[in-house]
C-alpha cells in the first residue's frame, strides 16, 4: 500500500520510541481493565444472556455441538461457535466461577481477539504510532460498553470481522497472508452468526478493486482465491454436519431463521424502520463517529484517494447499507460498524483543530466526572440511606436488597477515581488526549457502576430468586408442567436454576390436558387465565418488575383445553 506521509508518519521498520511503548502499555492495561470488568459475578440477564447460556448448558450436559438445544427444543439463530468456547470456559473454569460466569469469560476471549486486530489493523493503515489510538477510540464508543460485556454470540461475529478487516488491510503488501486472515476473518464469522460476516466482507474484497485502484492489480485475485480457500471448512463442516443430522432443521436454520430475519420472514427481531441506524450511530458510535466524520470532511474528495481512508470508509458504507436494508433492526447488530469507524477515527485525531480537540477532552473530563460524582453520591444512597430520598427511591425500584457497607469497594473505587484524576491531571498537552481522556473516562465509568451497583442490578433482573419460589411450590414428585407464554429466556433460566422443563402449549395444545401443573406469564394487568378445575396456588415476579407476571396452576380435576394465544406478549 502507498502510505500517505501525512498518516504514516513512522513507519514500521523503524526503532520503537520509548513514549510509544509507554502508550501501548497503557492501553493494553487499559483495555484489559474494560474487557474484563462486568463479566462477573451476576446471573445471565434477559433476554440475550439468558438463552445463550441455556444453549452452552445444553452441550456442557450431552456434549452435543451440532443442534443448539433450549429446554428440550432446537433453537438455530446462532451457529455454534461462541456456544462451543463457553461451554469450553465453564468447563475449564466452572470449579472456580459459578457455571454462567466462566462460560462469559467467552465474551472477554473474543473483545480481546477484537482489541488485537484492531491495533493491528491501525497499524498496518497508518503506521505503528497508530496502533493503540483504534483500540482506545473502539472502547470510548458508547453503544459497545454494555453489549461487548454481555454472554452473546455477537462478540464473536465482532472477533472474526475485526479479523478479516486486518485482512483486507494487508492485502496491498502481502496478498496471500491477507486472504488467509481474511478467509478466517469470515468463517469465525459465519460459525458466530451466519453470513453476515462472511458476506459483508467478501463484498468489500471484491468491490475494492472496483472502486479503487490501489487494489486494481492482477495480485489481488489471490487475495480472494486464499480467502476462499481458508473460509471454506468454517463454511462447510458445520452446515454438513447438521444437514447429515436433520435436513429439515437444516433447512430451517439456513431459510427461515437465516434469511427469515433479513427479509422479514420471521420475528425473531425488531421491525427496521427508515434511518434507524444513522440515528443510532448518532449516539452508539459516538466519538469515534464524529472523529471519522471530521477525517473524511476535512480531507473532502481528496480522502476516497488516499488508501488508508479507501478502505474503512468503504467497509463502513458497505456494513452500513447492508443493515440498513434488513428488516429486522437492533443496536446489537451495529458492533460491525464500530470498527471501521475507529480506524476512521484513529486516523484524524493529530489532524483534528486544537481546539476542536480540547473541546472533546474538555467534554468528556466534564461528563464522566459529573457521572462518577452521581454513582459516588447513589452508592452513598445505597448503603448510608442519605440522601433519603434518593434511597427510597431506590428501594421502591429494587425492594428486597440488603447492600451493607464494604471497605474494600470504597477503598477500590476511591483508587479508580484517584488515578483517573491523576492521569487528567497529568496526562502532557496533545491531540490524543482527548481519546485517551475519553476512553478512561468512560471506563472509569464502567468500573464505578460495577463495583456499586453490579449486585443491586442483579437483584432486580435475575430470575434466581423467582424461579426459587417456584420450584418450592412443586409437589414432590410432580409430573409434567404445562406452560402458556414462557418466553426462551425464562425456559433456560427455569431449567438451569430448577431443573424444569415445561411442555408448551404453543407447541402441543395437549399439554394442558396431560399436565397436572400449569406455568403461565404474562403481564400484570392480565385477567386470570385459567378457572376451575385449576387452582392458583403460586403468584410472583422478580422483585420490582410490574410488567411481567407469573402464575402457577395445580389441576384438581379434568382440565378444560387451553388455546393458543394469537399473539402471546414478547418476553426476549
Amino acid at each position: 500500500m502507498v502510505a500517505d506521509p501525512r498518516l504514516r508518519a513512522t513507519p514500521g521498520h523503524l526503532p520503537v520510541d520509548p513514549q510509544q511503548r509507554l502508550h501501548a502499555l497503557f492501553t493494553v492495561a487499559l483495555c484489559t481493565l474494560w474487557v474484563f470488568t462486568g463479566l462477573f459475578p451476576h446471573d445471565p440477564w434477559k433476554p440475550d444472556e439468558a438463552h445463550t447460556f441455556g444453549l452452552v448448558l445444553h452441550i456442557l450436559q450431552t456434549g452435543d455441538w451440532v443442534v443448539p438445544t433450549l429446554a428440550g427444543e432446537p433453537f438455530l439463530e446462532q451457529p455454534p461457535l461462541y456456544l462451543v468456547t463457553a461451554a469450553a470456559f465453564a468447563a475449564l473454569f466452572g470449579g472456580l466461577l459459578e457455571l454462567h460466569d466462566a462460560a462469559r469469560l467467552a465474551t472477554g476471549f473474543y473483545l480481546s481477539l477484537v482489541l488485537c486486530f484492531v491495533a493491528l489493523s491501525a497499524r498496518e493503515l497508518y503506521g505503528r504510532e497508530h496502533g493503540w489510538v483504534a483500540p482506545l477510540a473502539l472502547i470510548g464508543c458508547v453503544g459497545l460498553l454494555i453489549r461487548a460485556h454481555q454472554m452473546i454470540a455477537e462478540t464473536a461475529l465482532l472477533a472474526g470481522f475485526a479479523i478479516g478487516l486486518y485482512g483486507l488491510c494487508l492485502s496491498a503488501r502481502r496478498p496471500v497472508v491477507a486472504g488467509l486472515v481474511l478467509g478466517t476473518g469470515a468463517g469465525i464469522g459465519f460459525l458466530a452468526k451466519g453470513l453476515l460476516a462472511p458476506g459483508l466482507l467478501g463484498l468489500c474484497a471484491v468491490l475494492m478493486p472496483v472502486a479503487f485502484a490501489t487494489w486494481r492489480r492482477p495480485r489481488h485475485l489471490l487475495v480472494l482465491l486464499a480467502a476462499g480457500l481458508a473460509a471454506l471448512p468454517w463454511l462447510a463442516v458445520w452446515p454438513a454436519t447438521l444437514h447429515g443430522r436433520s435436513p429439515a432443521l437444516f433447512e430451517q436454520w439456513f431459510w427461515a431463521d437465516h434469511f427469515g430475519g433479513f427479509l422479514g420472514l420471521n420475528d425473531l427481531g425488531p421491525e427496521s424502520a427508515p434511518g434507524e441506524y444513522f440515528v443510532m450511530l448518532l449516539w452508539y458510535a459516538w466519538p469515534a463517529l464524529p472523529l471519522a466524520a471530521w477525517t473524511l470532511w476535512q480531507r473532502g474528495r481528496e480522502a476516497f484517494s488516499v488508501p488508508q481512508l479507501q478502505l474503512p470508509a468503504l467497509v463502513f458504507l458497505v456494513s452500513f447499507v447492508t443493515l440498513s436494508l434488513s428488516a429486522d433492526a437492533r443496536e446489537l447488530y451495529a458492533m460491525p460498524m464500530l470498527l471501521p469507524l475507529s480506524l476512521l477515527a484513529a486516523a484524524s485525531i493529530d489532524a483534528l483543530k486544537r481546539s476542536a480537540a480540547n473541546f472533546l477532552d474538555w467534554f468528556g473530563i466534564m461528563t464522566f466526572g459529573l457521572l462518577a460524582l452521581i454513582l459516588w453520591i447513589g452508592w452513598v444512597a445505597l448503603v448510608a440511606g442519605w440522601p433519603a430520598r434518593l434511597s427510597a427511591r431506590m428501594s421502591i425500584l429494587n425492594p428486597g436488597f440488603d447492600a451493607g457497607f464494604s471497605l474494600p469497594v470504597l477503598l477500590v473505587g476511591a483508587l479508580a477515581t484517584l488515578v483517573w484524576i491523576g492521569l487528567v491531571w497529568r496526562i502532557g498537552r496533545s491531540n490524543r488526549r482527548a481519546i485517551i481522556n475519553w476512553a478512561a473516562g468512560l471506563t472509569l465509568f464502567w468500573v464505578l457502576t460495577n463495583l456499586f451497583f453490579l449486585s443491586y442490578l442483579d437483584h432486580g433482573k435475575s430470575y434466581r430468586g423467582m424461579i426459587e419460589q417456584v420450584r418450592t411450590h412443586l409437589p414432590p414428585g410432580h409430573g409434567c408442567i404445562a406452560s402458556q407464554q414462557l418466553g426462551e429466556s425464562q425456559r433456560a433460566l427455569l431449567y438451569y436454576f430448577a431443573g424444569v422443563t415445561t411442555q408448551r402449549v404453543e407447541q402441543s395444545t395437549d399439554a394442558s390436558r396431560d399436565c397436572e401443573l400449569f406455568l403461565w406469564q404474562g403481564w400484570a394487568r392480565d385477567a386470570e387465565p385459567l378457572a376451575a378445575p385449576w387452582v392458583k396456588v403460586w403468584e410472583g415476579a422478580r422483585p420490582g418488575d410490574r410488567k411481567e407476571l407469573y402464575r402457577l396452576y395445580r389441576r384438581e380435576a379434568a382440565a378444560l383445553p387451553m388455546p393458543v394465544p394469537a399473539d402471546p406478549p414478547g418476553s426476549r
